[in-house]
């Protein structure tokens, strides 16, 4: 629990149920997690850095997501950094609010084997999202992991017996150590509020481990002996033996321990940390947590029969971002690429490389499409779910929606991933031709022109002004410069200033302030026959009829859009425009200054206080916002408004200060209609250290609702072949009647659940969704399943969103492992001149998964490696004896990682015990990095100069071995 305490609307009693929940001095699960995040972030980027030869300057205590963005080279990614460490923040204390009596999820009542399989579980969906690039779901299993795996040092004896060093097997195989048996006593009462000593000597002597024994409810009694949590919460506390042992807070009655616990909790958040980025990549790791330099650049393409000169467009646009891009700040953090055509869409490609993009939009092919609409937003649905949150998404098509029947559920995606969609549609004037590309005459046989009405192509409109996106409609022979202009203003810098929309176009004017760290101020019109007046802080005025004036720098325009750059003025800003036509504006500039928002609701559990809500806010009803600003942490808000999109009518929220650029706005009354968030504040300026205004705003909008729907995902898990069964509640505040209910998913799965739900107004129904994962799944698969209630006759519509991994059961929990054969050094005085080499047989044993990956640590050697018989593989290196270590990280298709560690140096190090000798094998490496990280199994081999140590052959035997290799499990014995 965390800052969820500083919102809660009653004063509740300490030594709840997790590390603290209160502000104050102890430390909660909120900052566990962020101390751990940064630390080992700023560990990855300081490793990627000197392996590259750049200098690497670690910043100023205490971190910041601002500070370790900086420090990683990547300052442009605060936001999603900080939007990473506050999901996974978010989900660790959701376990506290959904199970709360869950004993294993706080490893409450000795439950060791379950609250350590919820770990191993937990840890294995991760390693199967990152290897699938799932990287939303993987930050979700990260968190709720991480709450039982911190639980475990404020509610066990690990502490008290003395240990310095997190539990190491709670996230290996075997046991976690010895447990007290269920008849065993634990504890003595307490000396009245004196529990220092409570736990019994032969336990701690023995080291046995024991928990509190914890319940809410009447009705339970505790093992004759043993152990209570402790605190106001708990029931068991005040029967023998009384008090408690838990740690959670400064004045928990094991309080004097807080701070032990709690900085044993960081060091095992960062033992998993690594285990994930060993297990992964460097690159992969921080991915995951949203260390990007640019914005993933997401293509949704139309491949139906008229769309090749589109495609063509594309392409160009394709080639000049990346090869503009790479190399920079802004280089795409991934590329993903969604076709459609009719009835088929996707698959979706996601990577990181360039090439590989470039590859897979030159072999797309306008072909088919008979009919008019197409499959767009089932490609989009499909893009929404698989690109990163807050991306820019960019549709491109000549036709509507044919699945329009999914855009209550798209809306939903949109308003949840909070990304930008802007599509770029074709044709003269909405009109349409459609080519058939089976016909040897298709560049002339053309079918009769076929109109997007205002009604078809509202659609794609609404989807727009929903996600602060552009409907773009033009020629084909413009299109390429369109797609130029909107693609190029897709930067991670980018910030909102302003946005408002028209719908019927009517006359009005907009403010918007520029702050000092606003750069490439650019305003954005879309719509036709749109006339304006600028007038700058300094009250000089232009208008469209003179674009050569002193305010606009230069301007674009195509189609129905147009681009005005401006000269960047710091104060306050008028725009006046006048059309009857509709219209949306938009004004952006770069700027680090930035801000994330949540909705909180308050919760159902027995802690109270609040969480975050996962769909639309109430309408009508008060409500409580909480705003992280990104960039600056001296920066302070000041107001937050909710803005009505089509009438900029304003609803103006109390501001309370929590702390760490942390703010909660509070709202007496939610807006009924669409609405954006708009924030004002003050901010320090660089240059004259005064403080100044500045205001941002959310690009998405957000819609109100009298109807909650909720869901339980359970543990999140999907197995292949297996039905899972999601419960979920609509809540109507409305009025009654028949409520249609819509299940969808974005990867096709099977689904059967209630059509319709009765309700009357301020009833709740339960209904039932059963998904069925295909058995040829592959694990780590990322599937999203959207629950809808409708109203009656469409008037009112909510949602909940869920986040399923395809998990394979995972029986292989054991390391891979090595077998030196050879190691041969000549090393001298002068180390340029000498070299030494080594040989190292991998393996995964007999039952293993087999080696995924191979890779080098502190080492910049040269590697081959060769497949053997029996899962194994052989490995070789040889480097310069001025590198004198190495460390082989080896991983299974499980993501278990083992390494070994050599070297040559002309003193003799300590040797680390080997925990598993054997076990390994993989097929691919790579020679890189000198990496700090926490190691799992590690043989430790010494060679001194001008020797040569050999452990299993000599050389010449070294061939023998390749032909004669039988291995068996566990001791890896080697029959020559």
């Amino acid at each position: 629990m965390g800052w969820l305490a500083a919102l809660c609307l009653v004063l509740l009693q300490t030594g709840a149920h997790a590390f603290d929940i209160f502000d104050g001095d102890s430390l909660n699960h909120q900052e566990i997690t962020e101390r751990a995040i940064l630390e080992t972030t700023l560990g990855v980027c300081r490793d990627v850095a000197l392996a590259a030869g750049k200098k690497f300057t670690s910043p100023t205590q205490p971190y910041t997501a601002e500070s370790v963005a900086r420090a990683c080279d990547a300052s442009k990614s605060s936001k999603s950094f900080s939007q990473t460490i506050e999901f996974i923040q978010d989900k660790n204390v959701g376990i506290d609010k959904r199970y709360f009596y869950s004993a294993r999820h706080h490893f409450d009542n000795e439950e060791f084997t379950k609250g350590k399989k919820l770990i191993t579980n937990g840890l294995s969906a991760v390693k199967a999202n990152n290897k699938l690039q799932n990287f939303e779901a993987a930050r979700k299993n990260v968190g709720r992991l991480l709450h039982s795996l911190q639980d475990f040092y404020s509610h066990s004896n690990w502490v008290e017996m003395g240990e310095t060093n997190p539990n190491s097997k709670l996230i290996k195989p075997g046991s976690i150590g010895k447990t007290a048996a269920k008849s065993r006593a634990t504890c003595r009462s307490c000396n009245g509020d004196d529990c220092r000593n409570n736990i019994l000597e032969d336990i701690l002597r023995e080291k046995i481990l024991t928990t509190g024994y914890f319940e809410f409810l009447p009705g339970f009694s505790k093992p004759n002996g043993k152990c209570s949590h402790g605190g106001g919460f708990d029931r068991t506390s005040s029967t023998d033996p009384t008090g408690g042992i838990n740690k959670d807070t400064t004045d928990s009655e094991h309080g004097h321990l807080h701070f032990k616990a709690a900085n044993m909790a960081i060091a095992a958040t960062r033992q998993v940390l690594e285990d994930i980025r060993r297990a992964a990549s460097d690159a992969t790791f921080l991915q995951l947590m949203g260390i990007n330099k640019g914005k993933a650049l997401c293509f949704v393409i139309d491949t139906t029969g008229s769309m090749r000169d589109d495609i063509a467009a594309v392409r160009t646009v394709t080639s000049v971002i990346i090869n503009s891009r790479v190399g920079t700040e802004d280089e795409p953090s991934a590329y993903i690429l969604v076709p459609f055509n009719d009835p088929a869409f996707g698959p979706l490609t996601r990577t990181t490389d360039p090439e590989v993009f470039k590859r897979a939009i030159n072999s797309l092919t306008a072909t088919g499409g008979g009919d008019f609409p197409e499959m767009s937003l089932s490609g989009l649905r499909l893009a929404l779910t698989g690109a990163p949150p807050g991306s820019d998404i960019f549709l491109f098509t000549d036709a509507t929606a044919k699945d329009d029947y999914l855009l209550g559920a798209v809306i939903t995606l949109v308003e949840r991933t909070k990304s930008v969609v802007n599509f770029m549609i074709t044709g003269s004037l909405g009109f349409r031709r459609r080519r058939e590309s089976n016909n040897t005459n298709d560049q002339q046989q053309q079918q009769q022109p076929k109109a997007i009405t205002k009604a078809s192509s509202k659609v794609y409109t609404d989807l727009a002004q929903a996600s602060g996106g552009v409907a773009i409609q033009t020629t084909k022979s413009q299109l390429l410069a369109a797609t130029t202009i909107v693609t190029g203003s897709s930067s991670s810098a980018q910030v909102l200033l302003l946005q408002a929309a028209r719908n019927p176009g009517k006359s009005d004017n907009f403010t918007f302030t520029v702050d000092e760290s606003v750069k490439n101020l650019t305003i954005y019109i879309n719509g036709r026959s749109v006339a304006f007046t600028l007038i700058s802080p300094s009250d000089v005025s232009q208008s469209s009829t003179n674009l050569t004036g002193p305010l606009i720098s230069s301007t674009q325009s195509v189609g129905n859009f147009q681009t005005l750059e401006l000269t960047t003025q710091v104060g306050l800003w008028e725009i006046r425009l006048v059309s009857t036509n509709p219209y949306t504006l938009k004004v952006k500039g770069e700027s680090s200054i930035d801000f994330l928002s949540d909705f909180l609701e308050v919760s159902e559990g027995p802690l109270g206080g609040f969480e975050v809500l996962e769909n639309r806010p109430r309408a009508g009803a008060n409500a409580s916002l909480r705003v992280t600003v990104t960039g600056d942490v001296s920066a302070v808000v000041t107001e937050v408004f909710l803005v009505v999109s089509l009438t900029s009518e304003r609803v103006n929220g109390s501001v309370e200060a929590l702390g760490k650029g942390k703010f909660l706005a509070r709202f007496d009354n939610i807006p009924s209609g669409e609405f954006v968030v708009l924030v004002k504040g003050q901010s320090s300026n660089t240059s004259s250290r005064a403080t100044e205004s500045f205001q941002r705003q959310t690009s998405n909008s957000i819609r109100a609702s009298a109807v909650t729907v909720s869901a339980d995902d359970l543990e999140g898990v999907l197995e292949p072949g297996v039905p899972l069964s999601v419960p979920f509640s609509v809540l109507n505040n409305g009025s009654g009647g028949s409520f249609t209910i819509q299940a969808t998913n974005d990867q096709g799965f099977t689904l059967s659940f209630p059509s319709t739900l009765p309700l009357t107004a301020g009833s709740r129904a339960n209904g039932t969704v059963n998904i069925t994962a295909p058995a040829s799944t592959a694990s780590g698969t990322d599937v999203t399943l959207t629950i809808e209630a409708n109203a009656p006759g469409g008037t009112d519509a909510n949602y909940v969103v869920l986040r399923l991994t395809v998990l394979i059961p995972v029986t292989d929990f054991t390391e891979p492992g090595c077998q030196l054969l050879n190691l041969q050094s000549n090393c001298s005085a002068n180390c340029s001149a000498s070299m030494w080499e080594l040989s190292v047989v991998v393996t995964d044993g007999v039952n293993g998964t087999g080696i995924d990956t191979i890779s080098f640590r502190e080492g910049n050697g040269t590697t081959n490696t060769s497949l053997l018989a029996g899962n194994a593989t052989l490995v070789s290196y040889n480097a310069s004896c001025c590198s004198p270590d190495v460390e082989i990280v080896v991983v299974d298709q499980v993501g278990n990682v083992g390494s070994c560690s050599y070297t040559v140096r002309t003193t003799t190090p300590t040797v680390n015990t080997t925990t598993t000798t054997a076990q390994l094998a993989t097929t691919t490496t790579t020679a890189a990095s000198t990496q700090a990280a926490v190691t799992v199994n590690t043989t430790t081999t010494t060679a001194q100069p001008a020797t040569t140590t050999t452990t299993a052959a000599s050389a010449q035997a070294v061939q023998s071995f390749l032909l004669c290799l039988s291995i068996t499990i566990l001791g890896l014995s080697l029959t020559i």
